[in-house]
This record gives structure tokens, C-alpha cells and sequence, in this order.
């Protein structure tokens, strides 16, 4: 694992980068608190996977339903307020949604608390080390597992294709769920993931052959910036693969798409956010 899958376009020391990552308001910031939670019901819940007893959110539509399943990876910070916000809002939508906590073998949510910067090498070592504690065999297992526990929801509906959307680290992820789990996955979106491409056999882009989701990647514009070539390597990824995909550079920096994050862009987030769920009305039949 590199730097890249954790913050790719943020792992410099410049005073923006530290300003990126000093998130004392980040872990409670985040969308009108009840904004969409008038017609969601939210329940924290604890699902068994092979590696132990995993913390996470679920949210579904008032009502019987069913309704599509989603799973959202949340980025290097974890399951937390602003995550649970975009969980609600998407199931205000119509969607039964698990954000689960990543960490889930190292502590309970939220894993970090208070001020944080990524800078500071005893911040940034918490972090890492929740990252390294998630094996590719491990986070396989568990994204089968998610997607077990959201099939068993009654709330659920199983004929139709699920999804899965990342953010930051979130992004290679929801590769991974989707190779793991390739006949219940049909869409899949990453905001400014990290790492989609790296020179090791493990990369996510590797990964898209297996797959028969389409795709929606969103990438940053400083994130591009350092690799350039990335979304090429990607696009005909998806081309070679056959596999229907968006990859489209946004003009917004590394970790727009999170309410309040210091690189939080609206106009982009909201573009992004629009475009995620034609995604999922189009493919997750």
C-alpha cells in the first residue's frame, strides 16, 4: 500500500495539504443535521465477517419497500457524522445503504477524534496503520459480507443490481467490491480515489475485468495533476474490460466531495452527487 491509496494529491507538507487535514470541525461537519432523516430510518448495527464483529450504519426508506441496496466506503477518517449524513441522504432517495466502519479490526467508530492532521507523523501513523490492518484478501471478505447483510434486510430488494461508491481510499475498494462480488454489483462510483492505478499487480484497474458493473470516476483535479496518465490507463481499462464507464476530471481538489473537508467544492460535489444517481437509476435494475 502507498501514500497514493490513502490521499493521493494531499500528502505534501504545503499549508493547503495541512490545512486539508486539520479536521477538528470535519468529524461532526457535514449537511444540515435531520436534513434527509425525516423520511429515513438510521440504525447502527454490528454484522459478523470472518475477521470479527464490524460496526456500521444502516439506513433505509420509511416503509416496506424494497428498495436497492448501496454500500459506501467512507475515506481515511472513517465512519463518521458527515458520512452518515450522505448515507441518509441517499436513502432518502430510495436506496437501503450500509457505511460500515473500515477499521473495524483496529477500534470502533469513530477512530479518530478531535483535531487531526495528516502531517503530524503521530496523526498520520494512526491512520496508517487502521489502512494496513485491511489486507486486499481482507477487505474481499468483507465486502462480501456487506453485501450478505444487505441482502438480508428485509427492506432489500434482491432482484435488483446493488452498488457500491467510494471516496479516498474508498475508491480502490469499491473495485475490490466489485471483482469480490461481480454478479450483485452493477454500478460502482469513486470520488477522488486514490490509487486506482499504481505499478503493483494489485491495482484496482486490474481489477475491472472481472467486474460487471459500469462506472462512474470521479477524479481530482490536483490528483490528476501527479499522475496524469492515470484516467488513460483507466479508459482503456473499461474499454479493453467492455465495461460502460465515466472517467471525467473535475476542477476541484483531492477530497471535494466530503461536506466539510477543507477542499469541499458544492458546485462539484453537487455535479458529482447528480451523476451518481443517474448511475444507479440506469444500472441498478
Amino acid at each position: 500500500m502507498c501514500d497514493s491509496e490513502i490521499h493521493q494529491g494531499l500528502v505534501e507538507t504545503s499549508e493547503l495539504s495541512r490545512r486539508a487535514f486539520v479536521m477538528a470541525g470535519v468529524a461532526a461537519a457535514g449537511l444540515a443535521t435531520s436534513a434527509f432523516a425525516e423520511n429515513v430510518v438510521e440504525t447502527d448495527v454490528t454484522l459478523k465477517t470472518p475477521d470479527g464483529d464490524a460496526d456500521a450504519a444502516l439506513f433505509h426508506p420509511e416503509g416496506k419497500g424494497p428498495w436497492p441496496a448501496v454500500l459506501i466506503w467512507p475515506d481515511i477518517l472513517g465512519l463518521r457524522p458527515v458520512f452518515r449524513e450522505m448515507g441518509r441522504r441517499l436513502s432518502n432517495e430510495g436506496y437501503v445503504v450500509l457505511v460500515p466502519n473500515p477499521f473495524y479490526r483496529s477500534k470502533r467508530a469513530p477512530v479518530v477524534d478531535g483535531a487531526f492532521d495528516f502531517n503530524k507523523p503521530e496523526d498520520r501513523a494512526k491512520v496508517m496503520g487502521f489502512r494496513q490492518a485491511m489486507t486486499d484478501a481482507g477487505v474481499d471478505k468483507d465486502a462480501t459480507a456487506y453485501l450478505a447483510f444487505l441482502d438480508r434486510q428485509p427492506q432489500t430488494d434482491k432482484k435488483k443490481k446493488a452498488g457500491v461508491q467510494g471516496y479516498c481510499m474508498g475508491g480502490p475498494l469499491s473495485f475490490r467490491t466489485a471483482a469480490a462480488v461481480p454478479g450483485r454489483i452493477g454500478a460502482v462510483g469513486s470520488f477522488h480515489g486514490g490509487g486506482l492505478v499504481t505499478a503493483e499487480q494489485s491495482s484496482p484497474h486490474l481489477l475491472i475485468a472481472k467486474t460487471r458493473a459500469a462506472y462512474l470516476v470521479a477524479v481530482a483535479q490536483n490528483d490528476d495533476a501527479r499522475q496524469p496518465e492515470a484516467k488513460d490507463v483507466l479508459k482503456k481499462a473499461f474499454e479493453t474490460a467492455g465495461r460502460p464507464a465515466t472517467v471525467e476530471v473535475y476542477p476541484a481538489d483531492h477530497g471535494w466531495c466530503v461536506p466539510g473537508s477543507q477542499t469541499y467544492n458544492e458546485v462539484a460535489a453537487e455535479k458529482a452527487w447528480g451523476e451518481l444517481l443517474k448511475l444507479y437509476k440506469a444500472n441498478l435494475t
